[in-house]
């Protein structure tokens, strides 16, 4: 990917972070901001917003990092493995670790007493539907070999990416964090072609442009000599 494409990759994923997180926000955390959407207090409305919003960059910023790194944990399982097919199996069977850790450790650290593990379930199962959509949209637009490998980044990775307030288990933020990343992440993976693509382009063009000057160079060299 060239320079300016990775720029304009970033900083779409970024955006994206920021105006989910913003908005969602005020949502989320509606109970400690109603007070100022009801006394219309212009300025605390702003400037939280503006807070929201710098909180999703940190959120979209955690998710490229994660994103990158599965890039590199991809083609290092490729090549360890050896084989599509094998990569997958594995890649299937961390899934699965990851989801019922994600389940049974939460519910054994935080369950109250008498406390029901659906709602630890059923979490689990939102991360593992958001991932299915996107590797099944990823499969239609690209092959269907990148299946797995979708719905491992987005349910392993973003679960990575999430273990900061998972520890605290607070829920407000639990939410706030996991909708900017779930979007930032697929956004990541199903766009990722589109700039590859681009950036091919841009290297064509510089390519041939860098041939056009060299034969009018040639050419004017010609001419001069004659």
């Amino acid at each position: 990917m060239t320079i300016r494409n990775w720029l304009r990759f970033f900083f779409s994923t970024l955006f994206l972070g920021g105006i989910i997180t913003g908005i969602l926000g005020f949502l989320i955390r509606w109970s400690e901001f109603q007070p100022y959407f009801a006394e219309m207090n212009i300025g605390a409305i702003f400037s939280t917003f503006i807070w929201l919003v710098g909180v999703g960059f940190i959120f979209s910023v955690v998710s490229q990092v994660g994103f990158f790194a599965y890039l590199f944990i991809h083609q290092f399982g490729l090549g360890i493995f050896r084989s599509i097919s094998l990569w997958n199996a594995v890649q299937i069977f961390i899934i699965i670790v990851v989801l019922f850790d994600l389940v049974y450790l939460r519910f054994q650290k935080f369950a109250g007493e008498g406390e029901s593990i659906l709602p630890y379930v059923g979490l689990a199962i939102f991360i593992l539907v958001a991932g299915l959509v996107t590797a099944i949209f990823k499969a239609k637009t690209t092959s269907r070999t990148t299946f797995v490998s979708a719905l491992f980044f987005m349910v392993v990775i973003t679960i990575l990416e999430w273990l900061p307030v998972l520890r605290i288990n607070e829920e407000s933020w639990l939410f706030l964090m996991i909708f900017p990343l779930i979007a930032c992440n697929a956004y990541q993976i199903l766009v990722l072609p589109k700039y590859n693509r681009l950036s091919e382009e841009d290297r064509a063009r510089r390519l041939e442009a860098k041939k056009n000057m060299q034969a009018n160079k040639s050419t004017k060299t010609g001419k001069s000599k004659a």
